[in-house]
């Protein structure tokens, strides 16, 4: 049983990428609770804006294990409800705070743990930071300058270098489809059997992109339980 919110200011971290690639698999496919108003039919799942928190509450207490995606549009309003409902961050085992290189959503990353450590109370050891979009080849101090800076200063979060999903053209080929990681693993069509038999060479690309996909999607599972290893450990 784990509940965990994802949460930060700034749009364009990886929540949605966090919650149904990193956290909901390994979490016994935990249900996704999407928090939005914009965009909300892109999302998958059960959706409820910042503004129900008391629903929200009910639902996240009936569940065994859930994710809560808060997008960037509600995060301020949810915060707000949380510190009216005294003790509802408790409904939380853990925040997990998405972030990327690029210094407005570092700045915002670090607005986003003040909320919750100093405005909230929530305990360090419930806000872990998630870093995103990393380049391994590069240095995490280098890319997250301001964030490890914050962090030596700070110490109310758990920020740890190998909680991090590597940069990978997958995710930008499962933007806004159903289809997760686990899926093209699962599959098992013999597509390349299938492109000898094609009849089209547009029928032959569609079926080399599926094998290029399960090929990336080995490397990108393998890293995927390496961040979660260190992220909730």
């Amino acid at each position: 049983m784990t509940k965990i919110a994802v949460i930060n200011f700034s749009g364009n971290v990886g929540k949605s990428l966090a919650s149904h690639h990193l956290l909901a698999p390994r979490l016994g496919n935990a249900t996704v609770i999407a928090v939005e108003t914009i965009n909300a039919d892109d999302n998958d799942g059960m959706q409820m804006r910042g503004n129900e928190f008391g629903a929200l509450q009910e639902n996240i207490m009936s569940l065994d294990s859930v994710v809560v995606d808060v997008g960037a549009s509600n995060v301020e309003e949810l915060v707000s409800r949380m510190k009216s409902y005294q003790g509802s961050h408790e409904d939380f085992d853990v925040f997990v705070v998405p972030t990327v290189p690029d210094a407005k959503q570092e700045r915002d990353t670090i607005s986003t743990i003040e909320a919750l450590a100093d405005d909230i109370g929530v305990e360090r050891e419930r806000i872990r930071v998630l870093l995103n979009r990393v380049d391994p080849r590069d240095s995490m101090e280098r890319m997250f300058p301001m964030l490890f800076k914050f962090h030596a200063s700070h110490r109310g979060f758990i920020l740890r270098e190998e909680a991090a999903i590597h940069e990978n053209e997958l995710f930008g080929k499962l933007a806004n489809s159903p289809t997760t990681i686990g899926d093209l693993l699962a599959d098992t069509t013999d597509y390349k059997a299938m492109i000898r038999d094609a009849q089209s060479p547009q029928e032959k690309t569609e079926l080399a992109r599926k094998v290029s996909m399960r090929r990336l999607a080995v490397g990108v599972q393998a890293q995927l339980d390496d961040a979660f290893a260190a992220l909730m450990r």
